[in-house]
């Protein structure tokens, strides 16, 4: 019970890892605001972890500011905030699992590649800019939001969710690995500015999680390459991210300020 009496918002909370977190923060105690884009979803997890349940845009600033209000206005003044809600690539992905598996196919039967995977010619502007606003500006806005309302009080704790494509590339998602990137500088910038007012910030950044946007954006060939890549042998769980993230909530990570933590199992080290 890490978290008992501490007030948490979750962003993207519906499914997949922001599900598995707002239950985890939930089970160590915390009141968790679930804000999701999708009703339904959010309302499910909210069950799930006792909390309330928010609808909002995150890519939307204004939209954002009213999700703290209300859960301030249910809840209580917010402790946590983690920044996770994300969306996948659409047609784009799918054509670069195509290409990717094609690759796949050459690299075996003939031992070198030939097919170009194109992804960055042909990722479009609405694409990228889709991209960044969910990850990159629902960051900002939602740490924003949070910080207006923490420093006040000098106490708090802002995680972000990033990814190991934000660490090192994932060839074929230039858009979702810019986008994670900028979390990563974005959360160094602002921790040392914040921490001064009392309100940490640091970053989780996972590999490969076994989820449905994944499930949705990867097929199962190219999963299985991926966790056969993986040192441990293995795709990630959302719950082993939640735990994470409620250790960088706690006080537990007291002296955590503007980090990084990766859980990869050894796909990336650093």
């Amino acid at each position: 019970m890490r978290l008992e009496g501490k007030i948490a918002v979750v962003t993207g909370g519906g499914s997949g890892i922001g599900e598995a977190i707002a239950i985890r923060l939930a089970r160590e105690g915390a009141r968790v605001g679930v804000l999701d884009l999708d009703e339904t979803a959010a309302g499910l997890t909210a069950g799930a972890a006792d909390g309330v349940p928010i609808v909002a845009d995150v890519s939307d600033s204004a939209a954002v500011d009213r999700a703290l209000e209300q859960a301030e206005r249910e809840l209580g003044p917010v402790d946590i905030w983690v920044n996770n809600a994300g969306v996948g690539s659409t047609d784009f992905g799918d054509l670069v699992n195509e290409r990717a598996e094609q690759q796949i196919a050459e690299a075996a039967s003939a031992g070198a590649i030939t097919t170009a995977l194109d992804a960055l010619v042909r990722l479009s502007d609405d694409e990228w800019r889709r991209m960044l606003s969910v990850h990159l500006d629902g960051t900002f806005y939602g740490t924003r939001a949070a910080a207006r309302s923490m420093t006040k009080r000098r106490t708090g704790s802002i995680v972000n969710i990033a990814s190991i494509c934000g660490i090192e590339g994932c060839t074929g998602h230039p858009h979702y690995s810019a986008a994670k990137a900028g979390i990563l500088g974005f959360t160094r910038t602002v921790a040392k500015e914040l921490i001064v007012q009392g309100v940490r910030v640091n970053a989780v950044a996972p590999g490969f999680v076994e989820t449905p946007m994944l499930a949705r954006g990867m097929t199962p060939t190219l999963s299985a390459v991926v966790a056969v890549s993986t040192p441990i042998g293995r795709l990630a769980r959302p719950d082993e991210i939640a735990a994470t993230v409620a250790f960088l909530a706690s006080e537990d990570a007291s002296f955590f300020v503007g980090e990084t933590v990766s859980p990869n199992g050894g796909y990336v080290t650093t």
